[in-house]
């Protein structure tokens, strides 16, 4: 085997397919290679396993996202962002129990591998965002669809800010359905192998559950809820300017160092994806995806935060005022019919 075979871990336990995402030093991003393996091994398993755990190797992170610096590529980056959106697809419509062990860093292309599937397990070391406004992109990877489906418009806060949740935090916002101890995970996945239906798992996972206690957002949910309940970009942050706290203070800087493009996408993104299954989700996506790696923003906001990092991207448009309806609505327009996202199972 290649060390680029051994970037994703495929074994079996008992009645269980276990994936391990195996990039430590990479905090388990996920590349090409590995999107392309997990495709044909998530759908051999779905029909020969009884469930499917997914893990990541090291003690810092599940995967804190998708390989961003090949992905602006405008030839790799819609080949990544095509199986990588078959991946969560087939996750979100998986017919065995799958179940992600969330424990440490999950971003971005992290919780399109997790939050799909059945069961999400938090630890205390869980620490989730969605920060692509922050580097010119968008909360893809499903994310038009889970996102805007959370409680009290808390996901369009999270999408838009890319504030993070961490621990029991995110079984509150209803990312995670269960908080386990991260010591305790090998034992529940030994347990989790051995489990006979559905019923088993729950009866199992149940046991294993330690409930949240207050949610660290509490305070400010009934400000999120109203701010984020606007339908343009200035409207939230004139209604922020109006709540004069200190969550607001913060929510406005966090907004202001943000792409202002990605703002106006995004919030479009998940306003239309509130009335969208996931398939017609990721189909949208897709479609802001390609448009990104042609565009400006996407590979310069990669460029100033996560190669030369000198954290001054010269976005363009550069302000919310340069951001037009017309601009907006191009990053949605139909990609030609050869170009469109296919669907592993699509009738021919």
């Amino acid at each position: 085997m290649s060390s680029q075979e051994q970037e994703v871990l495929f074994e079996t336990l008992n009645n269980a397919g276990v994936i391990t995402l195996n990039r430590p030093k990479a905090l388990n991003s996920l590349n090409t290679n590995m999107v392309t393996m997990m495709l044909p091994q998530l759908q051999d398993w779905e029909r020969s396993k009884g469930l499917v755990i997914i893990k990541g190797a090291g003690e810092k992170a599940f995967c804190a996202g998708g390989d961003v610096k090949s992905a602006i590529d405008r030839v790799e980056g819609p080949k990544f962002f095509h199986t990588e959106y078959n991946v969560n697809y087939l996750i979100g419509k998986y017919k065995i129990p799958y179940i992600a062990f969330m424990d440490g860093i999950t971003m971005g292309g992290g919780l399109g591998v997790s939050v799909h599937g059945r069961y999400r397990i938090a630890t205390e070391k869980t620490l989730i965002a969605m920060p692509e406004t922050k580097i010119g992109l968008f909360p893809d990877v499903g994310g038009s669809y889970f996102l805007p489906r959370l409680q009290v418009n808390l996901g369009l806060y999270l999408g838009l800010t890319g504030d993070r949740l961490k621990a029991k935090d995110v079984v509150k916002s209803g990312i995670a359905t269960h908080f386990v101890p991260s010591r305790r995970l090998f034992e529940l996945e030994k347990l989790l192998s051995r489990c006979n239906n559905d019923s088993e798992i729950r009866n199992l996972l149940n046991k294993f559950n330690e409930p949240p206690e207050e949610f660290s957002l509490a305070p400010n949910i009934k400000h999120i809820n109203y701010c984020f309940a606007a339908s343009t970009i200035e409207e939230i942050i004139e209604r922020l300017q109006k709540v004069q706290n200190d969550w607001s203070v913060k929510t406005l800087k966090t907004l202001s160092q943000m792409c202002p493009g990605s703002l106006k996408i995004t919030l479009r993104a998940l306003q239309r994806g509130a009335q969208l299954d996931l398939p017609q989700c990721l189909r949208m996506e897709y479609r802001l995806a390609c448009r990104a790696t042609e565009n400006h923003d996407f590979p310069e906001g990669v460029r100033a935060l996560l190669i030369d990092k000198d954290n001054n991207p010269q976005w363009n448009p550069k302000t919310l005022d340069e951001v037009t309806e017309d601009y907006v609505e191009s990053y949605f327009k139909k990609l030609p019919e050869d170009r469109e996202l296919k669907y592993f199972d699509a009738k021919l």
